[in-house]
């Protein structure tokens, strides 16, 4: 049985005080959350103010972005040793705002994904069509060139420690959601490419939705055999939209 996993990606939102206001929001309302695991991803600069609030809580705390390098000449870089060293367990690697606005290839996604993994980290590794791509009917094809990328790579086994999140580029951040049988396709073709090469690679890996996630869709499309949580843009800048996500699972 897979546990569900709701991770929250603030982006490039906060300050010190928001953060510290948002932060302590969730903890007050942890209690309530029992089924699912939960995780925080700030801005670089926050994480170790947010590992420091949430220390003794449930809650992981994780990078939005990981270099492929180690250490170095490489400004503005951040390397999975310093996440590691911070206090991090996990790092989303691939996210479509990184692929469409700073044109990170499948390929250099999958060397993030390999420094996540060689620096004990779990990577979140981001999967998902264009509008166009879903008009033109190659969501299929689109979703198994990014797998490839990290398969090729680091092989099936890696994915077995990693965690796979499913977003449809044209519903992130624009109030559309796919449906939850549109997700539920996507998911389950996932699951079925992993179960060709490794069957219990497959059944064990987590595949999260992305995409417009709030409190009023979430046990819906949580309740898909295929999708196991979320990975929560926008809502999980609000303590109680979050929490009510987190709680999702438990509707189940």
């Amino acid at each position: 049985m897979r546990q569900p996993l709701v991770a929250g990606n603030w982006k490039m939102n906060g300050s010190l005080d928001s953060i510290r206001t948002l932060v302590d929001g969730i903890k007050a309302g942890l209690g309530e959350v029992k089924s699912a695991a939960v995780c925080v991803c700030p801005p670089y600069v926050y994480i170790p103010q947010v590992v420091e609030m949430l220390d003794g809580t449930v809650v992981a705390v994780g990078g939005q972005d990981v270099s492929d390098q180690e250490a170095g000449a490489f400004t503005g870089e951040v390397s999975g040793t310093m996440l590691k060293d911070v206090g991090c367990r996990y790092v989303i690697v691939g996210h479509s705002e990184r692929r469409s606005i700073y044109g990170e290839s499948d390929e250099f996604t999958a060397r993030k994904f390999a420094a996540a993994r060689r620096f004990g980290l779990t990577p979140i590794l981001c999967v998902g069509e264009l509008l166009e791509e879903r008009e033109k009917g190659i969501t299929d094809e689109v979703v198994a060139r990014q797998l490839d990328a990290v398969i090729e790579l680091e092989g099936i086994a890696a994915l077995a420690d990693a965690v796979i999140a499913y977003e449809p580029v044209w519903a992130i951040g624009t109030g559309k959601t796919a449906s939850p049988e549109q997700a539920q396709e996507v998911h389950a073709f996932i699951r079925q490419k992993l179960a060709g090469l490794d069957a219990g690679v497959a059944e064990k890996v987590q595949i999260l939705y992305g995409g417009s996630v709030k409190a009023a869709n979430a046990a819906e499309l949580f309740g898909m055999a295929d999708i196991d949580g979320g990975l929560i843009g926008g809502a999980s800048l609000s303590a109680d939209e979050f929490l009510a996500i987190c709680r999702a699972p438990d509707a189940v």
